[in-house]
């Protein structure tokens, strides 16, 4: 799959094993830490890897917190095109939507966005192109089911649905949980309506595969 980003880099292949450890401190990093945390100093270290390296392979902390999301975002791809392959894609999407480990990391780059307008633009790029692949698994997930569409679209069902779990996700990283048991309540409620109980398989996220780790530089 092409990168979403489509990021230019200096030297070293993008499966280069450096490369990939180094992506994965940062994203640690941030995931820990929060994003004012990924310095090159900082990521080079927890690599356990000199900091001239850093700079080997990105050019930039910018270039670097473009391929961190770039990566980001295939992976996304790749969890909603198992979400729609399931056999129950609204329990799947439902459940990606509100992972907590996920939007954490989103929060941050979308705080971190706010800094550095190349992320900034790559971000709603690649939301709206999302947000475009998310409609279409919902409206042919809906298909499937005898529920009227007067008042509801399943564009403004989509919308709705990725700002409920978006809220409860961010609040009770806060710590914050009221109206929450009840919000979960009402939306299984309706998934078990629609799809029945839910019957995926507790692994259905499979991580997408990757050579990173067998390659050397």
């Amino acid at each position: 799959m092409a990168s979403p980003t489509g990021t230019s880099r200096r030297l070293g292949a993008p499966d280069a094993k450096n490369r990939v450890v180094l992506l994965d401190a940062a994203e640690e990093l941030m995931r820990e830490e929060g994003y004012a945390a990924v310095t090159s100093r900082r990521v080079a270290d927890k690599a356990g890897l000199k900091p001239q390296l850093v700079h080997y392979y990105f050019r930039t902390m910018d270039e670097l917190f473009l391929a961190l999301f770039g990566r980001r975002a295939e992976q996304m791809q790749h969890y909603h095109q198992l979400a729609l392959n399931s056999p129950q894609p609204l329990w799947a999407l439902w459940e990606l939507n509100t992972d907590p480990a996920g939007t954490g990391i989103s929060m941050e780059f979308i705080a971190l966005a706010n800094h550095r307008k190349a992320l900034r633009a790559e971000i709603a790029r690649f939301a709206e192109m999302f947000r475009r692949e998310q409609i279409r698994t919902f409206t042919a997930a809906m298909s499937r089911y005898d529920v009227p569409f007067e008042e509801f679209t399943p564009t403004v069902l989509m919308v709705l649905m990725t700002g409920a779990t978006q809220v409860l996700v961010q609040e009770e990283l806060l710590g914050m949980t009221v109206g929450h048991e009840e919000t979960h309540q009402f939306a299984e409620r309706w998934l078990t309506y629609l799809e029945g109980e839910r019957k995926l398989g507790d692994n259905w996220r499979q991580p997408p595969a990757t050579d990173g780790d067998s390659v050397e530089e």
